[in-house]
């Protein structure tokens, strides 16, 4: 949801209305706060959910654990997103890099001393997460409320963040819906795993299979906040061509990042499993998928630059209609006709959801293309402007 901001943010700093960032940043965290509340209750109740969705009990009990403690991390996220997005839309970047640099620090021996040398296992990387995502959160803040960069941007906490809650909600939902719908998809594929023969095996793998992606995923996460953050920043300016050109531009660079994490897990493909397991089964499971692993890298950003794109522009309403249809109606389908029909298993289900994404390529190519970036760009500054003047009328 926070992925709202890149729009009205983004936009608003490129028309140099910079008071509506802060408080929009406010209204933000209030309102993921808000959200956490609901999912609270999801992530408490999880194990319960899981056994009655045919998991596996052990499985189930083990991720019900999990959840459990990173309860905490969830309300600091709903904290950190947004102060993620005020950086970035403004590229203040160095204390985004420094923060995550000394958490990564504090972060590494304390998972290890939780894990492995106090015995906590699995719950002792929860609590590890939990206490990091803390801490990151703390030091952005921080910096946020002490820095001179942040002073023209930063707002005094008042009832206006109230009046901006439907502006963010309409942007945040369909921005929360196009990247859930996706990423549960995958998720979704894991519990279908766990009702295949053999789940241990088929769950450990598939759950390799999506931290790898989910890990490499944060390079061509970073080009697509790039892509967000120039073309809402450039239409929000009334500069269509330089929208444009950017654009143009940080989908050479996925395409030339994406090839070259590629081919690297390919080459690397009969080792990289040591990194997850010990177990020659897994790793020998894992090197049989590490080809489609390495497609789905190149998949996956393309279409992480053009859902920034799409962020960037305001129309994450289409790619809900995009991701909906390429991962509901063909991926899934496919992933399930290939794993229990066709009895191809865990790899017929990757194979599914690579068909879904190839599918959300092309969908998402072809908008993009038909992007009438003049258009987009009066849209954008009328929208700010008629904001600005709604909220001044409000408070005369």
């Amino acid at each position: 949801m926070s992925s709202g901001l890149e729009t009205i943010c983004g936009q608003a700093y490129g028309a140099k209305q910079y008071q509506r960032i802060g408080m929009q940043t406010y209204t933000a965290i209030f309102s993921l706060i808000l959200f956490c509340l609901p999912l609270s209750f999801i992530w408490v109740n999880i194990e319960n959910i899981l056994v009655f969705t045919g998991q596996d009990p052990l499985i189930a009990h083990e991720a019900g654990r999990f959840t459990i403690w990173l309860l905490p991390a969830l309300f600091a996220y709903a904290i950190l997103q947004p102060l993620v997005r005020y950086f970035q839309i403004q590229s203040l970047l160095l204390p985004m890099l420094l923060s995550s640099c000394v958490t990564l620090v504090v972060h590494i021996p304390l998972c290890w001393a939780l894990v492995f040398k106090i015995g906590l296992n699995n719950v002792g990387g929860a609590i590890a997460m939990s206490i990091s995502i803390w801490l990151n959160m703390i030091f952005l803040g921080l910096y946020m409320r002490y820095s001179s960069s942040c002073a023209k941007t930063r707002s005094p906490i008042s009832m206006e963040l109230f009046q901006g809650i439907w502006e963010f909600l309409r942007f945040a939902i369909p921005s929360a819906v196009m990247i859930c719908l996706e990423w549960w998809s995958y998720e979704l594929m894991v519990l279908l795993s766990g009702l295949l023969p053999n789940p241990q095996l088929e769950t450990s793998v598939l759950s390799v299979c999506l931290n790898t992606i989910a890990t490499l995923y944060m390079i061509p996460f970073g080009i697509s906040a790039a892509a967000s953050t120039r073309v809402s920043n450039e239409l929000g300016a009334g500069n269509p061509f330089e929208a444009r050109v950017a654009m143009l531009g940080v989908v050479s660079l996925a395409l030339m990042e994406a090839s070259i994490v590629s081919a690297t897990l390919f080459a690397c493909r009969h080792v990289y499993g040591y990194v997850f397991s010990n177990e020659k089964e897994v790793i020998g499971y894992v090197t049989v998928m590490a080809p489609l692993v390495s497609i789905s890298i190149i998949l996956d950003s393309v279409q992480g630059v053009l859902t920034g794109v799409a962020r960037g522009c305001g129309w994450q309403h289409l790619g809900v209609y995009v991701n909906l249809g390429a991962f509901y109606l063909c991926g899934i389908p496919v992933a399930a006709a290939l794993a229990f029909w066709v009895q191809v298993r865990g790899k017929g289900l990757w194979i599914g959801i690579q068909v879904g994404a190839i599918v959300q390529c092309v969908l998402l190519s072809v908008i993009t293309s038909c992007i009438n970036w003049e258009q987009l760009a009066m849209k954008a500054r009328q929208r700010i402007f008629d904001v600005q003047f709604s909220a001044e009328n409000r408070l005369v």
